[in-house]
């Protein structure tokens, strides 16, 4: 593994660890941020929307904009802009300034990430393409595992400042290992931005999109009331979510870990249908075994974590190997995790709507698993066209040659 990965990938991985923690720390840093600033819970938590907006919406954006003759000093730039943004966060005095910062923090994290995976499929070999993308999002993961609780751990000690000066400091290691270790990356055919708005037209990439938004949905939003199913009094009624949280983002390690043999040996498109029929069958299972015992959840927990982030794998590839020739792989991915960031949005919104309608904490689960289910059966449906298709041109391939 290590003879075949570039070194570069790994210092992708690096920076996609410290994108790991900024994009979720800022929200156990609003209580600290609060004090600071003087300002109330709600708008604290306007940093947290700041950053996924930039990520989600912006960074789409300035990744169309982005030269195919410019895509190493691309991802360098966002790099260095995400940790630029960070520093300034941890030395603003107005709230007013600290909201920017967020908002260049997620802009530049979200076309760092992009750029970044397009990247370490640029430089590694075709056969080891799903095993740099995997090396990347096992880097993200473990930012949110680990980097997460222990830059909470260091705001405890040294003020929420400190986390941002660990994020940038990361950031800063990894933006000088790649310009060290990261080479050029072969430029794409210049195309127009026009064209690039014809990736939208693409049924093959909408479907992948569709299947991450679906996926996200399930998956990211039952993550949001987590909390709220598991200490609910009226059900499983535990005190401290957090050993469960480290579970579910243990499990998201070992998945971006673990799926890194599997795309070798499965097709992309049926290794997503089996991850998203796992994920659907731990969400449905969740439910029945918080019943018998709370400790019991451990086991679908962790299944939903694995199959959670190793989803993400599989699909960046095949985005990546459908827009490689088109020059707009980059954008595909991009266009990829503001799938996923607006779908966390949906599921956080539903899963609210069913809490306000006075449902069981139960159905949460029960409707993230419909949703993971949903998407199941639409990766299934894009299976079964893609396979008449290619019967179809067997076929005429076949009856061509015998007419010669």
């Amino acid at each position: 593994m290590f003879r075949t990965t570039p070194s570069s990938v790994y210092w992708i991985a690096v920076g996609a660890f410290a994108l790991g923690m900024a994009s979720y720390v800022t929200a156990g840093l609003i209580p600290m941020i609060e004090q600071t600033f003087s300002v109330s819970a709600a708008m604290a938590a306007l940093l947290v929307v700041a950053f996924a907006l930039a990520y989600g919406i912006g960074s789409p954006v300035f990744v169309a904009l982005l030269p195919p003759q410019q895509q190493r000093l691309g991802l360098l730039a966002a790099l260095g802009i995400f940790v630029v943004a960070n520093a300034a966060s941890a030395v603003v005095d107005d709230f007013a300034t600290l909201l920017v910062c967020r908002a260049f923090a997620g802009l530049g994290a979200g076309v760092y990430l992009a750029t970044g995976i397009a990247a370490s499929a640029a430089v590694s070999a075709l056969d080891q393409r799903g095993r740099s993308i995997a090396i990347i999002m096992a880097g993200m993961a473990s930012g949110t595992v680990l980097g997460v609780p222990l830059s909470l751990l260091l705001a405890e000690l040294a003020g929420w400042q400190a986390a941002m000066w660990l994020i940038a400091l990361l950031g800063t290691a990894a933006c000088m290992g790649l310009m060290v270790k990261l080479p050029a990356i072969p430029a794409g055919p210049q195309i127009t931005i026009r064209s690039k708005l014809r990736l939208l037209g693409d049924r093959k990439v909408v479907s992948i999109l569709m299947v991450s938004l679906l996926a996200a949905v399930s998956s990211l939003g039952m993550y949001t009331f987590i909390a709220s199913f598991m200490t609910d009094p009226a059900y499983v009624g535990i005190d401290s979510v957090t050993p469960w949280l480290w579970v579910w983002g243990l499990g998201g390690i070992a998945g971006s870990v673990l799926v890194t043999p599997l795309i070798e040996r499965i097709e992309g498109p049926v290794l997503t249908f089996i991850i998203l029929l796992t994920l659907a069958a731990a969400l449905l299972v969740l439910p029945m075994a918080a019943a018998v015992s709370p400790w019991l959840t451990i086991i679908p927990i962790a299944i939903w974590g694995c199959v959670g982030w190793a989803l993400q794998v599989p699909q960046n590839n095949e985005l990546i190997s459908e827009r490689e020739k088109s020059g707009d792989g980059n954008l595909a991915v991009a266009l990829n995790e503001s799938a996923l960031y607006l779908g966390s949005a949906l599921g956080a919104g539903a899963g609210g709507f069913l809490l306000l309608l006075k449902m069981p904490s139960w159905t949460l689960a029960i409707a993230a698993g419909a949703v993971a289910f949903l998407g199941a059966v639409l990766q299934f449906l894009k299976l079964r066209k893609d396979q008449f298709r290619l019967l179809g041109k067997s076929f005429r391939t076949t009856a061509a040659e015998r007419f010669k």
